[in-house]
């Protein structure tokens, strides 16, 4: 009996878990490595940072996934090093064999010129930082509460979004919809009238890869919400307590949460030559990275280049599955000795929430907003969760909180900033003098 081929993919998300599936029973070894044991969803972490959901509810454990498959493994490491030449991966629990290689390590923030100060802000791209969110959000309303006319209030009460796109729009919806409906009966004594929550986009429209109508409609939506919103406004810097904006106007606040944008996250190995713009690994129309032979790359790393997507195709979950789901078929074609077929995306819609009742949906031949887009956006996610139950707690958690308004997950469990712990110090240290 032949020995069967080797698959080694590196991450655990969209698209590594449906190539994953699209290897169930087929005559090959699977092996996913991945930081975390469990796959998150992504797009509905705005729900876990505002209090909405669970983090079980959008993470499920990878193992669970695929318990009834005979032909997979998964090892929970760190991979620091790719060496092409030798079929190899280092990995923080040691050195990896490969036949094949797929890498789907995914994306991660892109803080532009302000990787000076990026722990002073609040990113959205993890579990972990979704619940950093929450507790800062949750903390600084006690913050508030607790203040005298000595304290700002507004620094801790004002949030500042930075980035147009469906992440900051979507928690700039359920943010307002917090101040709303929430705080008021949690934090009866707050005057909210000196609490903001501000978007600022550098561009001249919200949502820039979707429609005109979804750019105008989520623009209403958010103004009906109470939400400002700043076009052609550019962040110029933030020092921990202000930001300035390029037209020198200034803005206070503790609570600054960065969606403006990501980039490739790709290993160290690959060829200088095939890390393109957007620090993306170059691949071809077979998902192949450039100058390799049994080396792919699928997801947001990877940037598939074409006339239609000259700066490769879109950063988005539907893309890395259907990619994931492809490259699994092409690799069998290979092992069988068959040409492969080359990849091409066909974009079947995209879509963004912006508080109850109020979405954008663009499929290709037709647009629509308002609530029956809402709740297209829910039947859409809630099949895309992984797991049964997260399917019927997040259902539960929806209902409960469409008629009360219901988002009882306002516990403070840990320190959300590095900076707290250094103003604590600095405290301490007052009080000693």
């Amino acid at each position: 009996m032949s020995k069967k081929a080797n698959i080694v993919i590196v991450g655990a998300g969209f698209g590594g878990i449906e190539f994953v599936k699209a290897l169930h029973r087929k005559p090959v070894e699977v092996l996913l490595i991945d930081r975390n044991n469990y796959h998150n969803f992504q797009p509905l972490m705005y729900q876990v940072a505002t209090g909405g959901l669970e983090p079980s509810s959008i993470a499920y454990p990878v193992r669970r996934i695929f318990i009834d498959y005979k032909n997979f493994s998964f090892r929970m490491a760190e991979v620091t090093e790719v060496d092409i030449a030798k079929n190899k991966v280092l990995t923080s629990i040691g050195t990896i064999d490969y036949d094949f290689l797929v890498i789907a390590s995914g994306s991660e923030n892109n803080f532009f010129n302000f990787e000076s100060v990026k722990d002073e802000l609040l990113p959205l791209k993890s579990v972990p930082d979704s619940l950093k969110l929450r507790n800062h959000i949750f903390r600084n309303l006690e913050r508030a509460m607790a203040s005298d006319q000595k304290d700002s209030v507004e620094k801790y009460m004002n949030i500042a979004i930075v980035g147009g796109g469906p992440a900051g729009l979507e928690l700039a919806g359920a943010l307002a919809e917090m101040k709303k409906y929430i705080i008021p009966r949690e934090f009866p004594g707050l005057d909210l009238s000196k609490m903001s929550i501000n978007i600022y986009e550098s561009g001249s429209e919200l949502l820039g890869n979707m429609s005109e109508e979804a750019s105008v409609k989520s623009l209403e939506y958010l103004k009906a919400l109470g939400v400002n919103v700043f076009l052609n406004t550019r962040v110029k810097s933030y020092d921990g307590s202000t930001i300035e904006l390029n037209d020198g106007t200034h803005f206070i606040t503790d609570s600054v949460i960065w969606s403006a944008g990501v980039r490739g996250s790709p290993i160290k190995g690959f060829p200088e030559s095939t890390i393109v713009d957007g620090n993306r690994i170059a691949v071809n129309e077979f998902n192949q990275v450039l100058e390799t032979e049994n080396v792919f790359a699928i997801g947001d790393v990877a940037a598939c280049i074409t006339s239609e997507y000259p700066k490769g195709l879109p950063m988005l979950a539907p893309v890395a599955q259907r990619q994931g789901a492809f490259l699994a078929k092409n690799i069998v074609r290979k092992i069988e000795n068959k040409p492969m077929e080359p990849f091409q995306y066909h974009n079947k819609g995209v879509m963004a929430t912006i508080g109850r009742n109020k979405a954008v949906v663009d499929l290709p031949h037709y647009k629509f907003q308002g609530v029956f887009a809402w709740f297209i956006w829910m039947f859409v996610h809630i099949l895309s969760l992984a797991g049964y139950r997260n399917k019927i707690i997040t259902f539960i958690d929806w209902v409960i909180n469409y008629f009360s308004y219901a988002r009882p997950l306002g516990v403070i469990l840990i320190s959300t900033k590095a900076k707290e712990t250094k103003q604590h110090q600095e405290k301490k240290e007052e009080v000693k003098v």
